[in-house]
């Protein structure tokens, strides 16, 4: 059995990563999961959430808004909207994002059409923060 196999991150604006890596943990639709080489091909959409995948020993995380992951004989390729790697995100600017998404959900009642939009927002700028938290700062 492989110790690695291959990890292809896409946006629609660039392919963010191409690397070996030891294993990966993502969240999917149905909740968090762990693949390592050898893993039995599958295909699955991704939600909002964190990616985090280990490289020599050393873990690295990245915010995704939704898309899919598809492993198949030691490839891993991930489809996403966005991919910010954790040291690239501005957690002051994330931590504003929260802010402005609770302000406008408070004037609005879930039935509203705009709620939702301003719920996503808040589980993007939660997930930037959160990310941003475990960013090895140098």
């Amino acid at each position: 059995m492989a110790d690695k196999m291959t990890m292809d991150l896409v946006t629609p604006y660039r392919k963010v990563l191409s690397i070996e890596v030891e294993e990966i943990t993502a969240t999917g639709s149905l909740g968090e999961f762990g693949v390592l080489p050898g893993h039995a091909p599958f295909l699955t959409s991704l939600k909002i959430g964190e990616l985090s995948y280990k490289v020599a020993g050393k873990l690295d995380h990245l915010a995704l808004n939704w898309g899919y992951f598809e492993v198949e004989d030691d490839k891993v390729t991930i489809l996403v909207e966005t991919a910010e790697p954790a040291d690239e995100i501005d957690l002051d600017r994330a931590r504003s994002a929260v802010l402005r998404a609770e302000e406008a959900m408070k004037k609005l009642s879930p039935e509203d059409k705009e709620f939702r939009k301003y719920e996503l927002a808040l589980e993007r700028a939660l997930i930037r923060v959160q990310v941003a938290g475990k960013a090895v700062r140098r």
